[in-house]
């Protein structure tokens, strides 16, 4: 069995933030809400049957939708495709019998009403993406909407269980 470290550090000055490392002792960035450590492993979103599904979603939420096997993120008030090569797969059957926890949250801040799995409440923090080198070729195993940062391409990397797809510059 792996593992698993969690730091949270909270630093108090008049209100009480909070940001929590995953695989690593110190903390990169005052900015950061959540980081991740350098090994070579990515961040999966959560997998939804589609968009139509997903209510009141806000501009940044992130998403595997498994209809038509891509990630995408809601910007401008609409769903916009980020793995853009077509060919996804995902094996779906482990949860496709699960039934939805509509209220299941975490939040990283001061809570909200925001819907979410994981929403990132402070206003002026972000998430850290987990950085890999050439995660397309040093992702042994990637999972269909895993999400990194790939430090050779300086690119976001999005993986649709079949092929990556870069974005950036």
């Amino acid at each position: 069995m792996k593992k698993i470290t969690l730091i949270f550090t909270i630093i108090v000055s008049g209100n009480i933030n909070a940001q929590i490392a995953f695989g690593k002792t110190t903390l990169e960035s005052a900015s950061s809400s959540i980081e991740f450590g350098n090994e070579n492993r990515g961040f999966v979103l959560p997998w939804a049957a589609n968009t139509s599904g997903i209510l009141n979603a806000v501009n940044g939420t992130l998403i595997f939708d498994t209809s038509d096997m891509k990630v995408k993120v809601y910007q401008n008030n609409l769903w916009k495709d980020l793995s853009v090569d077509g060919t996804g797969t995902a094996d779906t059957s482990l949860q496709d019998s699960l039934t939805d926890q509509p209220d299941a949250k975490v939040s990283v801040g001061t809570p909200s009403s925001v819907s979410g799995i994981l929403v990132l409440e402070d206003a002026n923090k972000a998430m850290i993406l987990p950085k890999v080198a050439s995660p397309h070729l040093n992702i042994i195993s990637p999972a269909a909407g895993m999400m990194v940062y790939d430090t050779q391409k300086k690119q976001l990397a999005v993986f649709n269980g079949t092929v990556w797809s870069f974005w950036g510059e």
